[in-house]
């Protein structure tokens, strides 16, 4: 089934209903556009009959207008012909809306999206309802294309410049500040009948008792304000300007002076462009990954989770603090947390800091005292913890330490309660030796800081049942995390394929390539932070002695760690001054070698490589079962680029995959 359009005309407006009877939201599909452009024909006959006097779009939904076009049709669009094809169609469509000799209305309410809000941009006048769903917006920059059913060429016609940056940021607006920079003309209470005010606005309009003004724009220097609006935004978002970013920026440019047709056609072009490159297939193959990995979409069918009455969490340092601070804003339950009395009070002031702020800031909704209430902080195992549901073990990153933890647990917890260690490295399946119950027992390995990142690492041992995995999953959705699921091997995914961008770096720069070159080659792929700051960060004291204890000689490590730089947070010494530069003293301790200089472009593609090279291992290991764990886990708990798709789709899009196994990794 796809959108259907059907009217009905009252007092000689017709007002047109679009619904689609077996989909939640309206979606612009090929049957919906030629069934839309049917009505407008047959709207137009009649309007030059004299019959009708405007026309109003209305939505069959409560709390929906339309959302734009099916992306999974879209998905299945792979050649120029075949989306210019599809573009040209939309642009028809909406352009015989555009041309009705009678002027229309779109009547918004609820979310009005891309093609959605490009139907409303076609119409002569637009209001919406104030109702908090109601968002509008040209949102297609995000999925690696620019609104090519007219919303590019349109909506800086309407409202001027800022047309141009809310097309670049791909923002969707609620009702409020959409009226305030002319995107609708009205806004409507949501109590009231939104098609009877649309069609009494409508016929105000055409009495003459309501005027709509509309400022005129200025376009004559076009090209230079529109190179300046793209040189802020490359400067906003890391000096990268994406392939649908330059096609937005060159529409407007070129084609903001010439006849709407013409501007029209330049859209449709610099679309193919966008719609064709790796960075749209990147970003459309991440959107599929953020729907597909819920985790309820990942528990075993049929599975009935218990609801979740009480968590323990052990250790109340920066992690412990993020995982309890995540079940308490979520679950809403009594968290008990242990650690020794002189961590309790400042671990109890932080929550109170962290989570107030998220409240003013309106990051969460919520009563900060009723939130509180719910924690328990103890030094001692008390009969609080005789009825909790899971524990989760954020203690230090020793195996000994956490062994005398979990006898000691096994004590006071109920023999069926899911244990879970935040380990970033131990492994999961020694570390389930020392449990009683074993197969109760995984991994939960989160990012920091917690309340922030989005995933969760659940790492399997070799006696974990399903049923503790299923719980987990159950949990992690309750507490809004993202989860990918592996089996136990060093570094579980994340810091696995993360793994060479640590140990490589400091390579490149022995051979003669510069910090500045290393760490630019991969923010200009689009990673959050370069390889060299980094090991900075994470401390290159750590880095020293993982190299250490894998029996490998590394001589810039050892002569950074000799001087007492293991990292400017962690000692006040790295490779970096505090105000971002590269500290000159700290390149006297690179252990220069054979020079070999190398583009940023190849830089970026070697550290990739060598990512990929590891993802690769782990599906051959079966520490994952499918690319997208290790794509899923990059993206939200790396912040590799949503528009590579991750790295192993990019191994695909780029050619890398085929080079290195002579075939792709993804089949599908």
């Amino acid at each position: 089934m796809s959108t259907e359009f059907t009217y009905a005309i009252d007092a000689r407006i017709a007002v047109v209903t679009m619904n689609d009877p077996l989909a939640p939201v309206n979606n612009w599909s090929e049957s919906s556009e030629l069934q839309f452009e049917a009505v407008m024909d047959e709207l137009d006959g009649i309007a030059k009959r004299g019959d009708i006097k405007g026309v109003v779009f209305t939505s069959g939904k409560p709390d929906t207008f339309l959302t734009g076009a099916d992306l999974n049709e879209l998905k299945k669009t792979s050649t120029r012909e075949g989306f210019s094809e599809n573009v040209k169609l939309l642009q028809r469509v909406l352009g015989r809306c555009s041309k009705l000799s009678v002027p229309t209305l779109a009547a918004i309410n609820g979310p009005c999206m891309g093609g959605g809000y490009e139907l409303a941009l076609a119409c002569s006048y637009r209001v919406a309802t104030d109702s908090p769903r109601t968002q509008i917006g040209l949102p297609e920059t995000g999925l690696g294309l620019i609104p090519a059913g007219g919303g590019t060429t349109r909506l800086p016609r309407l409202i001027g410049y800022p047309g141009v940056e809310a097309i670049l940021s791909g923002k969707n607006f609620g009702a409020k500040a959409a009226l305030e920079i002319g995107m609708i003309d009205r806004i409507v209470s949501a109590e009231e009948d939104l098609a009877a005010y649309a069609k009494t606005f409508l016929d105000d309009i055409l009495s003459g008792k309501v005027e709509i003004k509309r400022k005129a724009h200025d376009f004559s220097q076009a090209r230079d304000a529109v190179k300046e609006i793209g040189a802020e935004f490359r400067k906003k978002n890391r000096g990268r300007l994406l392939p649908a970013h330059e096609a937005v920026l060159k529409t407007v440019a070129e084609g903001v002076n010439l006849p709407l047709e013409e501007q029209l056609d330049l859209e449709r072009e610099y679309f193919l462009d966008a719609a064709m490159s790796n960075e749209c297939k990147g970003l459309i193959h991440t959107f599929f990954l953020r729907g597909g990995s819920s985790s309820k979409k990942m528990m075993t069918k049929g599975f009935v989770p218990k609801e979740i009455r009480k968590v323990a969490v052990l250790g109340f340092g920066s992690m412990g603090r993020g995982i309890a601070m995540e079940c308490l804003k979520y679950l809403k339950v009594p968290v008990v947390v242990k650690d020794v009395e002189k961590a309790l009070q400042p671990g109890r002031e932080f929550l109170e800091k962290i989570i107030g702020g998220d409240i003013e800031k309106r990051r969460y909704k919520g009563d900060l005292a009723e939130v509180m209430k719910n924690l328990i902080t103890v030094s001692d195992y008390t009969d609080d913890f005789k009825d909790v549901d899971i524990v989760i073990e954020a203690v230090f990153e020793e195996k000994a330490v956490k062994a005398q933890v979990y006898k000691e647990l096994a004590e006071v917890i109920p023999v069926d309660a899911i244990v879970t260690s935040n380990t970033s490295f131990l492994s999961i399946d020694e570390l389930q030796k020392e449990i009683q119950n074993p197969e109760r027992f995984a991994g939960m390995h989160y990012f920091s800081p917690v309340w922030r990142m989005e995933l969760v690492e659940i790492i399997r041992g070799k006696d974990t049942s399903r049923e503790a995995i299923d719980k987990l999953l159950h949990f992690a959705g309750g507490i809004r995390k993202r989860p990918i699921l592996c089996n136990d091997s060093r570094g579980f995914v994340v810091n696995a394929v993360l793994d060479p961008l640590m140990t490589n770096g400091l390579g490149l720069l022995e051979q003669g390539n510069p910090i500045e070159k290393v760490d630019g080659a991969m923010l200009k792929f689009g990673m959050p932070i370069g390889p060299i700051r980094l090991a900075d960060e994470v401390g290159l004291d750590v880095s020293y002695h993982i190299f250490k204890a894998r029996g490998i000689e590394q001589k810039t490590y050892e002569n950074l760690f000799n001087d007492g730089r293991y990292g400017l947070k962690k000692s006040g010494k790295g490779l970096f001054l505090s105000d971002g530069s590269v500290d000159p003293d700290a390149l006297q301790c690179i252990a220069y070698r054979e020079k070999k200089e190398m583009s940023e472009e190849e830089i970026a593609d070697f550290f990739v490589t060598e990512m990929v090279k590891v993802g690769k291992r782990l599906l051959d290991e079966g520490i994952v079962e499918d690319p997208r764990v290790i794509d899923v886990g990059l993206i939200w708990g790396a912040g590799f680029p949503a528009d590579k798709g991750g790295p192993m789709k990019w191994a695909d899009l780029s050619g890398i995959s085929e080079k290195l196994f002579a075939k792709k990794i993804y089949m599908d």
